[in-house]
Parts: C-alpha cells; structure tokens; sequence
C-alpha cells in the first residue's frame, strides 16, 4: 500500500511538471516573436535598426551613402516612397530623412512600417532617433503625409574592421495595413507631417 502510495506521488510529480514544460513552452511559443524582435533591434542582427536616445557627438571623417528604399504590401492601398533617393553623411552625423505617403482609397486606413538595412551586417551601426515606423500612422482619404526619420550611423562601425567595405546601406521599409486598425478620419499619427 505504501509502495502504492510512492508510485502515485512520483506520478503526480512528473504529470506536474511535464504540464509546468507544456506551459512554458506555450508561453514562449507566444513570447518568441516579439523577443526576437526586441533582440533585433538591440543587436542589428538581420538588418534590424537600432533604436538610439542621442546622437554619438562626435563624427569622423569617413562617409557612408545611405540609400533608401519603399515598397507597400499589396493589401495596402497606399502611395509610399522616399522623399530623397540617397544621402551621404560622415559617420556620428545625425540625419533627417523623409517618405511620402498618400492613402488612395475612400477610407481612412492606419498603416504600420517594418524596417530593415543592408547589408545585414551594417545593420547593428544604423541608429534612429525617432522614426514614424515607431508608431502606426493613419491617413485619412486621400491625405499625403511626408514621414520622418532621424538617424545616424554609429561612428563604432570604423573600428571594425569586418565592415571595412561598407560604403553603402541602404534603408528600406516596407507599410502594411495594421491589424484591428481602428478606422479614424483623423489627421496622421504626430510622426507624419501633412504635405499642402
């Protein structure tokens, strides 16, 4: 009976803890995509951006061309391109680029940017100050907003030395229609500037 008792005891202990691991392992499955996320931009890995308080103070003399780039989700009804096709800036120098978007359709939709540089590599040394792609915009029926993004590139990528030939990278973002966007006719998030 005793014995009886040991086995029932052990057998609640591993169903307790095999369903403590089947929780766990829910919980990071839904966890991991914003933890990736989140890894990205601290990191670069992928291309990812990352995000900075203040620009560094101090610029070098080496310069880079930072190209950049737009496309729109096909379930998007949005005109979405850059203001300018390229900048070239010395390393530590902050930068004010801009995009331009027009909602085509007859009602106000929200849209929501991801953002990635190339080379990947470069990524980990391209920081924004502040980006509409950090909030979602909505633009009203047939409204053109011009979309801002402050940046610079970290004067840390000449001393390594794997990024010797970086010359170039380009941003690119691409806008896709939020999920569960609420419909509003108001003006675009406070990021974006409407254009007359």
């Amino acid at each position: 009976m005793d014995a009886d008792k040991g086995i029932s005891r052990r057998n609640r202990r591993v169903g307790l803890i095999c369903a403590a691991v089947v929780a766990s392992m829910v919980g990071l499955s839904f966890a991991s995509a914003p933890l990736y996320r989140l890894f990205c931009q601290v990191t670069g890995f992928g291309g990812a951006t990352v995000r900075a308080d203040k620009a560094p103070g101090e610029t070098l003399d080496r310069t880079v061309t930072v190209r950049f780039n737009a496309d729109i989700d096909p379930g998007l009804p949005w005109t979405f391109k850059p203001a300018q096709r390229e900048m070239k800036l010395r390393l530590g120098e902050q930068a004010l680029a801009f995009y331009t978007a027009r909602n085509d359709a007859k009602e106000a939709i929200t849209g929501t940017a991801s953002f990635n540089v190339t080379p990947d590599k470069a990524g980990g040394f391209f920081d924004k100050l502040q980006c509409f792609c950090f909030t979602e915009q909505t633009l009203a029926p047939g409204q053109t907003a011009d979309m801002a993004v402050s940046f610079f590139v970290d004067p840390a990528m000449a001393r390594d030395r794997n990024l010797d030939d970086v010359t170039t990278i380009t941003l690119s973002y691409t806008f896709f229609r939020a999920k569960a966007a609420p419909q509003r006719t108001s003006q675009a998030a406070p990021a974006a500037k409407p254009v007359n």
